[in-house]
């Protein structure tokens, strides 16, 4: 090969290598204080218990990446940006609340924030920050032998009112959409997002319900169906398991 067909093929491939390593946005984290370091109950996304203790309570509160509630459920890696500090990998957070701070991406969970640092030392030091930048990017969500589940949420009323909010989504996937099948009609109708990640209708179909949802992802696109998910006598605060796995 000639010196100019060798400088033609880094040229070529220059931009290629840039692009690939080009994945993480600047901004800023901060951290709120809880009792036992989990994430809260009460967050905007509606999980309940979920919200607080799901990836071991690394979660945030995020205000631009909530989009209305389609960015619950969303992973990250972030990590901090004081060398001296800051571990290589960080810390991978799923999205449970909305919150804003000061200029800031991510408002952590302290069990997350406290793996930004590499040392003890070093977590004190960014604790003691209380905000600092950061670089973050979208990761998939993994779940160990986790099935998607669909839980009834605790401001349902049988028969008359169901809400629910779907678990366990993993990969890097929104839930856009979800409907319900309608058998009298032989359609499908669609349930509104109430707020979060919590869908509602005020005329939930009688017997076993099939339901449909949704599926933004790196694949587009895509609707997903449940057989029977949710059994006639369903009760508030169950949780029904699917056979479905996303990825």
């Amino acid at each position: 090969m000639g010196i100019f067909q060798c400088f033609l093929a880094i040229i070529v491939l220059l931009p290629a290598l840039c692009t690939s390593q080009d994945t993480f946005t600047r901004s800023r984290a901060t951290y709120y204080g809880s009792q036992d370091c989990y994430g809260t109950p009460t967050g905007a996304c509606g999980y309940g218990e979920y919200g607080r203790t799901v990836y071991d309570g690394q979660v945030a509160a995020v205000a631009r990446l909530y989009r209305n509630g389609t960015g619950c459920g969303g992973c990250y890696q972030v990590r901090c940006t004081y060398p001296p500090h800051c571990s290589s990998d960080g810390v991978h957070a799923v999205v449970t609340d909305y919150g804003e701070g000061d200029r800031t991406d991510f408002i952590l969970s302290s069990r997350a924030y406290a793996k930004l640092g590499n040392s003890p030392t070093s977590t004190a030091t960014l604790f003691a920050y209380g905000v600092v930048d950061i670089e973050f990017r979208r990761v998939p969500c993994q779940f160990s032998n986790a099935n998607l589940v669909f839980k009834v949420h605790e401001n349902s009323r049988y028969p008359g009112y169901l809400a629910i909010v779907i678990q366990y989504v993993a990969g890097q996937n929104d839930i856009t959409a979800v409907e319900l099948w309608q058998e009298d009609c032989k359609q499908w109708r669609g349930m509104r997002r109430a707020y979060g990640a919590v869908w509602d209708t005020s005329s939930p179909p009688s017997g076993s319900i099939d339901m449909r949802f949704q599926v933004s992802g790196s694949a587009g696109l895509k609707w997903m169906q449940a057989t029977n998910a949710i059994p006639s006598n369903w009760k508030t605060g169950a949780v029904y398991a699917t056979a479905i796995q996303l990825n």
